[in-house]
């Protein structure tokens, strides 16, 4: 009746089993009779796989000297580096703590945190306001040297959380802050970001912010002395963090 009624119903089935195949019907008839009427099966989730607890880090000793002791133990994160831990240096009622991020390259060998150039630098840092290191408490946020110098961020946390447990048994007045790791680590924020103003810590929970006058800290960060050998000229904004350390101790009123 005008047009070809001729139909090629090989070509036709095969497109038609073609597209069922593709849209995931890869039977035709079942091997027994199925009520499509009957309500579905409920879905049984498999068993999960149990998963092995994840051991907690242990708690940390609190009393200073127990504390210094464990920081170059098995428990800390750089237990399995390479190289020598360097244990903190100072009075355990110093008014002052200076936190730098971990020991200069040549620490190790002398055995002592900041025993060459940048030590020598600061030396004179706290000079310039009326100090010396044996009236200071020197610590680290690594008690070893990482690979690079850098901190790795998978550590960094717990790293933090023993940095701020540290400052708690010291509780000093004020806390310097040299280099970024150190700034991170206190303070969470970048070296930029935290210079240029005064900032509180509550040393008995370790917390930023307004706190029981009793307990806090005022935190000044600044550049390590390893950048300011490699750029004199930011040497004048460093002068003007240490006098703001110095300035006058941080009152509840007083925290940023």
């Amino acid at each position: 009746m005008g047009a070809d009624q001729t139909i090629d119903w090989r070509n036709a089935a095969a497109s038609a089993l073609d597209w069922w195949h593709e849209a995931g019907v890869d039977t035709l008839v079942d091997d027994v009779p199925r009520d499509w009427f009957a309500a579905p099966e409920p879905l049984v989730a498999p068993d999960a796989a149990p998963v092995a607890p994840v051991a907690a880090p242990s708690a940390m000793p609190i009393s200073l000297a127990e504390f210094l002791n464990w920081r170059s133990g098995a428990e800390v994160p750089e237990a399995d580096w390479s190289g020598v831990s360097l244990a903190a240096v100072g009075p355990a009622d110093a008014t002052v703590m200076v936190l730098v991020d971990c020991p200069d390259r040549d620490d190790g060998d002398a055995g002592a945190l900041l025993s060459g150039a940048s030590g020598r630098l600061l030396d004179k840092m706290l000079a310039a306001i009326g100090l010396t290191r044996d009236e200071v408490h020197l610590a680290a946020v690594c008690a070893k040297r990482p690979t690079a110098g850098r901190i790795q961020s998978e550590v960094e946390e717990r790293l933090a959380e023993i940095a701020k447990h540290h400052i708690g048994l010291v509780a000093p007045k004020r806390l310097l802050l040299l280099g970024n790791a150190a700034s991170r680590a206190i303070l969470g924020t970048e070296l930029q970001a935290a210079r240029g103003r005064l900032h509180g810590l509550n040393h008995k929970t370790a917390q930023t912010g307004v706190g029981d006058a009793s307990h806090m800290t005022s935190v000044v960060a600044s550049f390590h002395p390893r950048f300011l050998i490699e750029k004199p000229a930011a040497k004048a904004e460093a002068w003007k963090d240490l006098q703001m350390l110095m300035r006058e101790q941080i009152s509840q009123e007083g925290v940023r």
